[in-house]
């Protein structure tokens, strides 16, 4: 682990999310926490294990190295889905580990049946259909086969859920494409139901598709960025604001903050260069600090004479190139600073903050990227 930052997860934060999520989408949907991504940067162990104390019971992942990392951390306090990849020798484990994954293939159906006989276990399935994404899924002439074997084999497949996923409901440029994949959907589940399969629970909305189309939440939301306090996008926030006239303050609050420390300061004389390369020069004299983080723990070297930092409860702009371990920042109007002083790359100082957002904003990145990007050694806490 490395010591040059750290990362601070709020529970407390987390709670209010996750209390809002449940009073805005109902209280018998189930909200699957989605950590993919290292659980969008936070932190799968630190994050997960928080969720389950704020009452989380079900979480999403991309693969099962994902799974297996939600898995140690909340034992059987919750159900885990995979959602993406999985090889076959992953089979064994996830089957006997009643671990559920997506189906969206005949090949990956074969494997899954042929693990559960040689284990004598059922597999739980969560059938997914192409609706319109393009990317993963049954088409329409496919699912009558999938039915079939659904019946045939139902000693060995659970028949735990039937799923899609929206081609960005994040935006309003893609509204009418994600009314047809609601249509698409609807068609695939009532063909199940005239061959007398019924699935445990039916979900296809992310974060964005179950505040846009409320008619998605269906029995389970798979939610991701909202539950770390981010809106998936500014569309979605004016969208609830719109629809809730009376509230007009952010109802979700950041659960991260990433924090450093100065390592070093010294005095630059006019005409002199900062840093690699020529991108600045000094124009007066100029006190300048140095912060060990660099591209390599995720901060983006597109940041370069563009980001800001919080020290001693002033805003101080990054100057010169991003390097790989260290960041230079302007420090000039700061008397007192010295070295070991408190740095703020993402979070609140006294009354000032750099949210996610405007860091965002000047690397060019989606916050999904900023955030994943963030490097796994880096110590993460809960606060």
């Amino acid at each position: 682990m490395h010591k040059n930052s750290s990362i601070e997860i709020n529970q407390e934060a987390l709670l209010n999310n996750i209390s809002f999520l449940r009073k805005t989408l109902g209280k018998k949907v189930i909200l699957s926490s989605v950590v993919k991504g290292n659980a969008y940067g936070h932190g799968i162990p630190e994050f997960a294990r928080s969720a389950v104390h704020c009452g989380i019971n079900h979480f999403s992942v991309f693969d099962v190295d994902e799974a297996k990392e939600v898995k140690r951390e909340v034992a059987n306090q919750a159900e885990i889905m995979i959602m993406g990849y999985l090889a076959e020798e992953d089979l064994e484990w996830i089957i006997t580990n009643e671990i559920s994954f997506y189906v969206s293939d005949k090949i990956r159906l074969e494997k899954a049946l042929k693990w559960a006989k040689k284990l004598k276990k059922k597999a739980l399935l969560h059938i997914e259909i192409e609706t319109g994404m393009n990317r993963t899924g049954f088409t329409k002439s496919e699912i009558s086969a999938v039915a079939k074997k659904l019946i045939q084999e139902k000693s060995f497949l659970t028949f735990k859920g039937l799923c899609t996923h929206f081609a960005g409901a994040e935006s309003v440029a893609n509204h009418y494409r994600i009314l047809k994949q609601i249509v698409r959907y609807e068609e695939g589940y009532q063909f199940f139901i005239s061959q007398g399969l019924k699935p445990e629970i039916r979900h296809t909305a992310c974060s964005a598709a179950a505040m846009m189309f409320p008619k998605t939440r269906m029995d389970m939301v798979r939610i991701g960025i909202m539950q770390y306090g981010l809106w998936s996008s500014p569309e979605v926030y004016v969208n609830y604001l719109n629809s809730n006239k009376q509230k007009k303050t952010d109802p979700l609050q950041r659960i991260i903050s990433w924090k450093s420390e100065v390592m070093n300061i010294k005095k630059v004389n006019p005409g002199e260069f900062i840093g690699y390369g020529n991108s600045f020069m000094a124009s007066e004299k100029m006190k300048i600090a140095i912060i060990p983080v660099g591209y390599s723990h995720g901060y983006s070297r597109s940041l370069s004479n563009h980001g800001r930092v919080l020290i001693n409860g002033k805003r101080c702009m990054v100057i010169g190139t991003v390097n790989m371990n260290m960041i230079t920042v302007n420090v000039s109007d700061l008397e007192n600073i010295k070295k070991g002083d408190e740095v703020v790359l993402i979070g609140s100082q006294d009354d000032i903050s750099i949210s996610i957002a405007s860091f965002s904003d000047f690397s060019n990145q989606l916050n999904y990227e900023l955030l994943t990007r963030i490097s796994r050694t880096i110590p993460r806490k809960i606060i």
